[in-house]
Formats: structure tokens, C-alpha cells, sequence
């Protein structure tokens, strides 16, 4: 049984669910999910969890995104994006540098950002999108995000490319369309690539092409990210012998956690990952899950 993560570099024209498929056939197995969707013109960093890694995926570190884009100044579309209909077109071309660093700055930081029409977001039980595709548009809750870096790779008018650093969350579509807004101008992206989703990152990811290569050659551990490895940022706590087949049985055992803080704890035996415990403030502890 294959237990952990494959950092999935998606091409574009896939789903996320595409991808998830994919991996399905190619390891011929069900367990298999996905985390931190991907738009089908998107690229770059997907994690897919396989086996016992579907149980751990709720307690990733997935905080912290990046993203290189690229944006189309002068034109809107109503999917924030170069997949939907031209809604305006202007001529960009005189756009100065100077101005569009001073609107790139004001994205930055905690901003206020307006889920996009065309996105999975739920409203009254039913993803935004589908409300989308019959011509519907409704009010949306505004959400607070963290630009952590907003920066300018390339300008060549009307063309940005930018590189984004971003809170989970984060509509980079969205940025693109406030981007132009204050610009006066509109914009759409054109291109987008997550170049790192949490602590899995572009430069370990490998293509559906590679991965089924990989495992017709009995190669498939080079691709793996164990779970042990995708949880590195948790507390550890060392479990004993005699208390296996008790914590197996989702018997909380005796925990010696002096210097332990409130949050998420590893329980591991000789560098097995056994479970995954969480200290309240009160100090008291909570069996979250168990792994075979």
C-alpha cells in the first residue's frame, strides 16, 4: 500500500479532479485526494495525498502559497481570467511602471478581496459557479487576505509578469482584477503557476508522465513525500512500546509533554508516525486521529 504525498506538477487544461483520476489509474488505487484546488488553466504545485496521507491532509501546513502570474492590463473577462468572455478592452500600452508598482503596493499587505463568481466558494449551499454558468450573479462576503509580497518580475506593456506570495485563500484572479481596477484599465490573468503550496514546492514536484514512469520502474518511493516528512512542522512526542496497540486501538496513552504548547503533537514510535494529538490551552489532550 502507498501511504504519503505526490507533488503533482498539474498542466493545464486539468481539473484538479483530472489529476486525481490520473494518479488513481496510474497506482491503481482509490485512496487517493487532493489538496489546495487548482483552476484547469493553472499549473504548478498540486499535492495529492495517497492512502493513509488522505488522513493527514486536514493537518498540513498549507499557510503559505506562491504563485507566478502572469496579467493582461486593458482587459476584463467575467472569470477574472483569459478563459472567459471579453467583457471591455482598452489600450494599456502607455501604463507607466511607476504607477503600476504604486497599485501593486497597495495590494499588499491584509487586504479585503471579493471571492470571484467563477470559484468552488459555497453560497447557500451551492458553489459560485454553477450560479455563474446560468448568467447569475449575487452579493458575496468579502474576505480578508494576507499579500505577504506582490512583486514585478517583468513589465512590458500591456503585459505584467508578477510573482505573488499569499495567505491560503488568496484569489490571485481576484488580485489581478483589483490590479486593474485601481489602475483604471482592467486586467485578466493569463497565465498562472503555483510554484509552492505549504512546504511542497515546484522543484520536487514531478509530472503524471514522470509519475507513471516512475512506477513502471519500481521508482515510485523518489516521488513520495512520506506523511512523517508533511508533518514535520507538528509537536513530537515519543510513544513507548507497550502503549502501540492501546493509542492502535484509540487508547489515549501516558504522554510526557513537558515543554509541549497548546496545538497539534506527532505521536510517533521509532520514527513512525502513529497518530496525531492535540494539547488544549487547559492543557488537556485529544485524540484527533489515528494511522495505521
Amino acid at each position: 500500500m502507498v501511504n504519503g504525498f505526490l507533488i503533482i506538477d498539474k498542466p493545464v487544461g486539468l481539473s484538479s479532479h483530472d489529476v486525481v483520476n490520473r494518479v488513481r489509474r496510474i497506482l491503481g488505487t482509490k485512496k487517493v485526494g487532493h489538496t489546495g484546488t487548482l483552476d484547469p488553466f493553472a499549473t504548478g504545485v498540486l499535492p495529492v495525498a495517497v492512502g493513509e496521507g488522505t488522513k493527514a491532509i486536514q493537518f498540513l501546513d498549507e499557510g503559505q502559497k506562491e504563485y507566478l502570474a502572469t496579467i493582461r492590463l486593458g482587459v476584463t473577462t467575467d472569470t477574472l481570467d483569459v478563459t472567459g468572455t471579453v467583457l471591455h478592452e482598452c489600450d494599456a500600452t502607455s501604463i507607466a511602471q511607476l504607477s503600476l508598482l504604486q497599485s501593486m503596493s497597495v495590494l499588499t499587505g491584509e487586504i479585503s478581496q471579493l471571492p470571484p463568481m467563477y470559484s468552488a466558494v459555497k453560497q447557500g449551499g451551492q458553489p459560485l459557479y454553477k450560479l455563474a454558468r446560468k448568467g447569475l450573479e449575487v452579493e458575496r462576503q468579502p474576505r480578508r487576505v494576507l499579500i505577504h509580497q506582490f512583486e514585478l518580475l517583468l513589465f512590458e506593456p500591456p503585459v505584467a509578469e508578477v510573482r505573488v506570495l499569499c495567505s491560503r485563500g488568496t484569489y490571485v484572479r481576484s488580485l489581478a482584477d483589483d490590479l486593474g481596477r485601481l489602475l483604471g484599465c482592467g486586467a485578466c490573468l493569463t497565465t498562472l503557476r503555483r510554484s509552492q503550496s505549504g512546504p511542497f514546492r515546484l522543484d520536487t514536484a514531478c509530472s503524471l508522465e514522470q509519475l507513471a514512469d516512475a512506477v513502471e520502474q519500481g521508482r515510485l518511493a523518489e516521488c513520495l513525500v512520506t506523511v512523517e516528512q508533511a508533518l514535520m512542522h507538528l509537536q513530537l512526542c515519543e510513544v513507548s512500546i507497550q502503549e502501540l496497540q492501546p493509542l492502535r486501538n484509540g487508547v489515549l496513552p501516558r504522554l510526557s509533554l513537558v515543554g509541549t504548547q497548546p496545538g497539534l503533537i506527532q505521536l510517533r514510535h521509532e520514527r513512525q508516525l502513529l497518530a496525531v494529538a492535540e494539547m488544549t490551552a487547559d492543557g488537556q489532550i485529544e485524540l484527533k486521529r489515528v494511522f495505521n
